[in-house]
């Protein structure tokens, strides 16, 4: 059955690819989705004066604020309908999911099965909302107290100015979070790491020609800039190596004999992978650094004492920042894992289809045994997740380069992509054994 699988994904070409028509309606509708998605960033928020704030967000781009614009494709820093991007809905999502290791009601609701599911799904909308409306609510009163040379930011400023833009923010988010499941399940590929992977590629090429630019100039060195190009390659080949990176534990299952005929007796293998968490980790940690860092860095500028010294030192390069992102990464990756590989369900699983791990018997001695090997493997993971996040955004912020290419925006894209192009091939291997079965009954017909 394997050699056979691998025969036909091997035989996987453009013309298998013309012929999958169910294929390629979910890949148009993911590239409009994604097209929705990007017009989407361009449309302002009503009251703002975008000159004035395209100043002001120029000298605050190498803090946090430049890392949210980031994720949300420049929406931030043109002040768009989609500012807030995804990020509520990812907010919440950690919370609810950590309420489910703690609050033994939603952890019955996680057992329930698709029902539970279901309204797990419904608290994190409404977590979303609550998250979108306080975020919404921290950027407008900030965009009020904001001023540049040129004039105030906000035309019109009074509560109906931050009225609406809550009320905008909000609406901006939850139709981005629709989005994103219309695109899990009508499109190719995880609808919510798709829109944050196209608003970090659509700003790829105007950093790139940033960065050039700033090598003529002489601001950075030429051998700077080649070294730095040199590192995103070496980076998203070290990635894609880890990503690809699985221990495989053998599973035996026993020879049984059924009247006349034996049947067993097989060898298998149970994959882990040295990354089970995936780009999660990241992205969560991202997330919690970014909601109280968005608020204090808009009052920055004349706020409290207290305020500023935790916008400064949440900026890129700086000791908290890095501290923080790295021990949540480290958190997030054992926190994440836990979640979706249970040592103790698999071991069940094996036993109730008659595998073992050889050497190890069935049942509890099992699962310790997965444990042990999965909480290693984690640990090598996630110090990997924190380096390849880490050191690129070290390096970045000695150098003033802009930080599109960090590790963070790398291993989305990278991650995005390979799971992407397996869901694609997925597809296509589907469509061709439904090729082969049809001709068989065909055959089988004739005879």
């Amino acid at each position: 059955m394997a050699s056979a699988a691998e025969q036909l994904a091997a035989n996987l070409n453009f013309g298998a690819f013309a012929k999958a028509t169910e294929l390629k309606k979910r890949i148009w509708f993911t590239l409009g989705a994604l097209i929705v998605y990007r017009l989407g960033t361009y449309i302002p928020l009503p009251g703002v004066d975008p000159a004035i704030l395209k100043e002001l967000f120029d000298q605050s781009r190498g803090g946090i604020l430049g890392l949210f614009d980031v994720f949300a494709g420049g929406a931030l820093g043109r002040m768009t309908i989609f500012a807030l991007n995804i990020m509520p809905y990812i907010s919440a999502s950690i919370i609810v999911q950590l309420l489910t290791t703690v609050v033994p009601s939603f952890e019955a609701m996680k057992k329930e099965g698709e029902s539970g599911r279901k309204r797990l799904n419904q608290y994190t909308r409404f977590g979303t909302v609550f998250l979108a409306i306080l975020q919404g609510y921290g950027i407008a009163t900030g965009l009020l107290g904001m001023s540049g040379g040129s004039g105030a930011v906000v035309q019109n400023p009074g509560a109906f100015f931050v009225l609406t833009t809550v009320i905008t923010l909000a609406a901006g988010t939850m139709f981005l979070m629709w989005l994103g499941e219309q695109i899990t399940q009508r499109g190719v590929g995880n609808g919510i790491s798709l829109i944050i992977f196209a608003g970090i590629v659509a700003e790829l090429p105007r950093a790139l020609v940033a960065t050039l630019e700033l090598g003529r100039q002489g601001a950075i060195s030429t051998i700077l800039v080649v070294a730095l190009l040199i590192m995103v390659v070496a980076l998203i080949a070290f990635i894609v190596f880890i990503e690809r990176a699985q221990r495989r534990i053998l599973v035996q299952y026993p020879k049984r004999q059924v009247g006349n005929r034996m049947f067993g007796g097989e060898n298998s293998h149970l994959p882990l992978k040295l990354n089970t968490a995936g780009v999660i980790p990241p992205i969560f940690a991202s997330s919690l650094l970014l909601m109280p860092a968005t608020v204090a860095s808009f009052g920055a500028g004349g706020g409290p004492e207290w305020l500023q010294f935790i916008t400064a030192w949440l900026a890129h390069g700086k000791p908290l920042y890095m501290l923080l992102y790295g021990a949540m990464i480290i958190f997030f990756c054992f926190f994440y894992t836990a979640i979706v590989f249970n040592p103790q369900e698999t071991a069940d699983n094996l036993r109730k289809n008659g595998g073992f791990v050889p050497g190890i018997r069935p049942g509890p001695r099992t699962a310790e045994y997965l444990d042990y090997v999965l909480t290693r493997l984690t640990a090598v993971g996630s110090i990997y997740l924190a380096f390849v996040c880490l050191l690129p955004e070290f390096l970045v912020s000695q150098y003033s380069v802009p930080f599109y290419f960090g590790g963070t925006s790398v291993l989305i894209v990278v991650s995005v992509t390979m799971d992407t192009v397996a869901q694609v091939q997925s597809h296509l291997l589907a469509h061709q054994y439904e090729g082969l079965i049809k001709k068989a009954k065909l055959r089988g017909a004739r005879r």
